[in-house]
């Protein structure tokens, strides 16, 4: 709003500009029609908004807004964000129906649904073994532990789900805008296979009770006459082609229409409430009149019901003894003299009540565990037993036998499926009248409710059912009845056909939910593999995820065990449990600001207590499973950050991403990095063209291979004009340098600024890029190629002041020359060299960037070789040998080579190459004085009319150039008589000191002033030279070593890939700086990649550990 006033207060001009620079539209303050005035009137006419009219396209009436938000009408969309799903309607459908609003309550639409789910197949086939294994004592630690998990997650999930709507999508939508799209692929696949193999698991309940409880003849491989191993290979057979034709009819079904599966869902609740009533009605008829469930025990081994008629060894009819069928079972005859069993002939036989009552006092004999191992004899304490221990069990066929090995973690493995389910409530989010209220308590009360009655049925199996009954696991003992059932009233059957419809259901269930899980998944495009299961049929059920869910239970049902599928799924659903109070307490501890859920009654340690009962029930179920089922979760999370679609969805990873980085920010602000930990941080200077591309890709390629060393960089550049009328271009500049980041694949931060000049845009980002601590101690620029040419005159005035910012500023400066000859990072070299010219000592940055170009595989092969420079009165051969030992404790390998440079006699051809220089520097400075005079007079022009209040200096003489903006003064008179510029461009009569690039510290050379340095073309060598005489000496002996030092480079390094050597310090002062670029120009010369570095001021590397 204020940038629009601020258009208005300038008056007229600009094309239908408003103050954000994006032509939208037409203003009708600026430009506008007329007709398009009386339009925007007519709308807003009577509002009394005429103030705000121009923004109402972007920032709408607070009474629109409003009415939006009371039309939202949650609808179950998947888990597409519902701002989508608005966004992408085109307009109103004709033949669209009105959608109803939500109307399910807490009851219908939370509770019951948590109470079906979390009731389920364990309850009624594994929960009375699992007390005779483990003991009431034990077994209640077990329920209480996973009542109290699923609790806890409940606490966190409300708090949650009570953070603003929770569109359809339930978990998966909670956890994945909660904690990101990493974390929520992750979690919400293992929440996808979680239900999948729960629907396995459910309908090997279901196979398990038809074949063992109701219709046992219906087995395709017979188990009668089998034994051992062959018998339960036999059971898990049938259990895996039954299994596979109820996964088939059921995904028929849910293929055919979801709205059969939700009709039965009441049909299904009803039949698992049927049962528990009539469990709690036959503890209460047990107290009053137990009913009659004989166990037969030998000795104290508890025997197969199969193997007898009546609990006898012998019976008296007719005055005569008659053997039974158990002694048949154990001799070898019929008669009284048969050969029996050693077992047989020393122990009685006793017939037990199976079920004593409640008021028996069995509880005590049932308080604490009895594990057993597989194929052991279950046996009831307190029998006397004559065995001997020596002599091998047989007709073990006629016990009641243990299928498998089990301890206390096997337990908690089977049970846990039990308590899940609790997502129930929030999966139906999208049908919910008002979910906020209806989610926590509904599902809070339904684990209460459910906690309760667990609790309570391991209290009363316990102290109604006979030790050797709970721990008999499909009924052995009890003529093949369900144990559970045993305890029903009226009969059996109500809990054998409840618990058989009720498993149906929810395996229905499951593979109704699962689909649509991954559905949302996929539609949300984090997975781009799995994008294929977004599809479905015209309305919207999903085809081909439910194939795949289909695909996957078949593989649970191929394990065929439901003992083993159980600990499958609990791993996946406590890893889900575990990141939702992981998403709680992120969300509490960060004070996220729209973090403001309605249920008040959480906190971040329940939440880390929840998390850590996860992680720990996970390692207690299954130790390997928990590696693989964390390992899956891993894969995905790291396929989603490498390959995966970037989600900005206000996650709470990164608002742990920011506390963390203003934390560690903070800590860098305490003091410079130690040498040991000195890196390159770059700040990468880049120009950019007209349309700006960035015109050397090269740098990246470049910074991306120095990037061993893991450090920060930025890659900045500067676009010319004011910030209201160059924005857009800056943006576009700014993604450029992204685009070319990613590319190159450079991890970094791009930076932009708009700039009156291109020399202050430059210096600004070298002032202020980075943060606090985390800021660039190296700067990289490109060497300036045409330097030479009239028109690039400023780009190399600008590269110098950059070499004079970064020496004030004790930055390191790499510039790289012919940076286009650089490989890119696809190149690879097989052979060569990185040669290390070491002339002066600078902190060791020269020994450093060989070791990091070496780390990237550009450069691995290419072997280091370090040259220094020798004097006369130096002592080459010590020198070698302690660069040897330097380099052998800094720990780089390289070839060590000494050169001696002699003195000797400055050339001709040396002092040649020094006039030419000069008379250059003179004719390029007059070139450009005139249009500097002509640019800068424009430019005080421009300032008055935009009225910009700048800071200038006073009136001076036109000699001595003004400091303003990017034109730096080209001389600064340094002599106190001649202080005359030349009359003409072609006769350059330098100033005084003109041509002086350096001055000397001793002041010599000073006073001298050279006649006209103009010569003809076709003098000798002989002729010229008495005008060598008055050429500035300082320039002839740095020209001399520029050359001399060239010369030895190329004869030692004309073949290496790469050449890095000292940067010789800039100019102290504006005058003669093409002399400058001349000197780099010639010690470069020959070479094909060079490197010109400059230390910081620092030492970056050391020898100390």
């Amino acid at each position: 709003m204020l940038n629009n006033m601020t258009d208005c207060e300038e008056g007229e001009g600009g094309p239908n500009s408003q103050g954000d620079g994006n032509p939208k539209e037409s203003s009708p303050f600026i430009n506008s029609s007329a007709a398009a005035d009386v339009e925007k009137s007519q709308q807003y006419d009577g509002k009394n908004m005429a103030l705000f009219e121009e923004e109402m396209d972007t920032s709408p009436m607070v009474s629109s807004l409003l009415s939006t938000l009371a039309n939202y009408s949650n609808l179950p969309t998947g888990s597409k964000e519902h701002e989508e799903a608005e966004n992408n309607e085109e307009g109103p459908r004709p033949s669209k129906k009105p959608i109803k609003a939500p109307q399910l309550g807490t009851l219908m639409g939370v509770y019951l649904p948590c109470i079906q789910n979390i009731f389920g197949v364990i309850l009624f086939l594994r929960m009375t073994w699992m007390v005779g294994i483990g003991g009431v004592f034990g077994s209640f630690i077990i329920v209480f532990m996973c009542c109290s998990t699923t609790m806890l997650t409940a606490i966190s999930m409300s708090a949650i789900a009570t953070n603003g709507v929770v569109p359809a999508g339930g978990s998966y939508y909670m956890i994945s805008r909660s904690l990101g799209p990493e974390f929520g692929g992750a979690v919400g696949i293992c929440f996808y296979l979680g239900t999948t193999f729960a629907g396995a698991m459910y309908i090997l309940g279901c196979i398990e009770i038809l074949l063992i409880y109701i219709v046992p003849q219906a087995a395709i491989f017979k188990i009668e006459g089998l034994e051992g191993a062959e018998a339960e290979a036999a059971l898990l057979n049938n259990m895996r082609v039954y299994g596979t034709i109820v996964l088939s009819f059921m995904s028929l079904v849910v293929f055919v229409g979801v709205k059969y599966v939700n009709k039965l869902a009441l049909v299904f609740l009803a039949c698992v409430i049927l049962s528990i009533l009539a469990v709690y009605a036959g503890v209460i008829k047990t107290a009053i009149d137990p009913p009659v469930f004989p166990v037969c025990i030998l000795g104290n081994r508890t025997l197969s019901s199969k193997g007898y008629d009546i609990c006898a060894k012998v019976i008296e009819i007719d005055n005569d003894t008659v053997t039974t069928k158990l002694w048949r079972s154990f001799c070898d005859s019929d008669s009284l003299n048969a050969t029996c069993d050693e077992y047989f002939n020393n122990n009685n036989v006793t017939e037990i009540q199976g079920i004593p009552g409640v008021t028996s006092g069995i509880l005590a004999e049932n308080l604490f565990g009895n594990y057993l191992e597989k194929g052991m004899i279950l046996e009831k304490r307190g029998l006397a037993s004559d065995a001997d221990p020596d002599s091998p069990t047989t007709s073990s066929n006629r016990y009641v036998l243990a299928d498998i090995t089990s301890f206390f973690t096997l337990l908690v493995g089977i049970y846990f499926p039990s308590v899940t389910g609790i997502m129930a409530g929030s999966n139906r989010s999208g049908d919910l009248r008002d979910a906020q209220k209806s989610i926590p308590i509904g599902t809070i009360a339904a684990i209460t409710t459910t906690s309760t009655v667990y609790m309570s049925c391991v209290v009363l199996f316990g102290a109604c059912i006979e030790g050797v009954v709970l721990r008999d696991k499909f009924g052995e003992g009890v003529n093949g009845n369900l144990v559970i059932g045993t305890l029903a009233w009226p009969s059996p059957w109500v809990i054998v056909f409840g618990s058989f419809f009720s498993t149906c259901g929810a395996g229905l269930q499951s593979l109704t939910g699962a689909p649509r899980l991954l559905q949302a998944i996929s539609r949300d495009g984090i997975i781009p593999f799995l994008r294929v299961f977004g599809h479905g049929k015209a309305n919207g059920e999903p085809t081909w995820a439910l194939l795949l869910t289909t695909s996957i239970c078949e593989i649970g049902i191929i394990i065929a065990s439901l003992d083993a599928v159980a600990p499958i799924l609990s791993m996946f659903f406590l890893m889900c449990y575990m990141f939702v109070n992981l998403a709680c307490a992120l969300q509490t501890l960060l004070r996220t600001p729209n973090w403001r859920p309605r249920f008040k009654f959480y906190h971040w340690a329940l939440s880390f207590l929840g998390m850590s009962l996860c992680l720990s029930l996970m390692f207690i179920c299954s130790w390997y499973y928990a590696i693989v089922a964390m390992g899956i979760a891993t894969c995905i999370y790291k396929y989603i950050e490498f390959c995966g679609a970037e989600k900005e969805w206000g996650d709470g990873i990164r608002g742990i991403s920011l506390s963390a980085a203003r934390f560690a920010l903070m800590r860098l602000e305490e003091g410079p990095p130690h040498t040991k930990n000195w890196r390159p941080q770059i700040l990468v200077l880049v120009s950019v063209d007209a349309e700006q591309n960035v015109e050397q890709p090269r740098l990246l390629s470049l910074t991306n291979q120095l990037k061993a060393g893991k450090g920060l960089t930025i890659v900045g550049t500067s676009v010319q004009g004011t910030f209201l009328n160059n924005y857009t271009e800056a943006q576009r500049a700014d993604q450029s340098l992204r685009k070319l980041m990613e590319t190159e694949k450079v991890k970094g931060f791009s930076q932009v600024v708009i700039s009156s000049n291109l020399r202050d845009g430059t210096s600004h980002l070298i002032q202020v890029g980075g943060l606090g601590g985390l800021k660039h101690n190296t700067v990289m620029v490109s060497w300036p190629r045409y330097w030479k040419q009239p028109e690039y005159h400023q780009q190399f005035r600008n590269f110098i002041e950059v070499v004079r910012e970064t020496t004030i500023a004790s930055l390191a400066l790499l510039v790289p020359k012919n940076i286009s000859s650089y490989p890119s990072n696809g190149e690879r070299f097989t052979e060569g060299h990185i040669d290390v010219w070491w002339i002066v000592h600078d902190g060791g940055m020269l020994m450093l960037l060989p070791f990091l170009l070496r780390q990237h595989k550009v450069w691995r092969k290419c072997k280091m070789r370090i040259f220094t420079v020798a004097q006369m009165d130096d002592n080459s051969i010590q020198m070698k040998k302690d660069l040897i030992t330097f380099l052998y404790h800094l720990r780089i390998d390289a070839e060590v080579e000494v050169v001696e440079m002699l003195d000797s006699d400055i050339s001709a051809y040396t002092y040649e190459k020094t006039l030419i220089m000069e008379q250059r520097s003179q004719i390029l400075k007059q070139m450009h004085l005139t249009k500097n005079e002509m640019e800068r007079e424009i430019q005080s022009i421009t300032d008055s009319s935009r009225g910009s209040i700048r800071r200038k200096n006073p009136p001076a003489p036109r000699a001595q150039h003004s400091t303003e903006e990017g034109e730096k003064p080209e001389e600064e008179p340094t002599q106190g008589k001649n202080t005359s510029t030349p009359t003409s461009p072609t006769s350059p009569v330098p100033p005084a000191g003109g041509a002086t690039a350096w001055k000397d510290s001793k002041g010599a050379d000073k006073g001298k002033s050279p006649p006209s340095a103009a010569t003809e073309p076709g003098k000798d060598l002989f002729n010229m030279k008495p005008e060598w005489e008055h050429l500035n000496q300082t320039d002839v002996r740095r020209m001399h070593t520029a050359m001399r030092l060239n010369e030895v480079i190329t004869k030692k390094s004309k073949e290496a890939k790469l050449v890095l050597l000292n940067m010789p310090g800039p100019p102290k002062n504006r005058v003669g700086e093409e002399n400058y670029m001349e000197f780099l120009e010639v010690l470069t010369e020959g070479l094909n990649r060079v490197l010109l570095v400059r230390g910081g001021g620092r030492e970056v590397i050391t020898i100390y550990s």
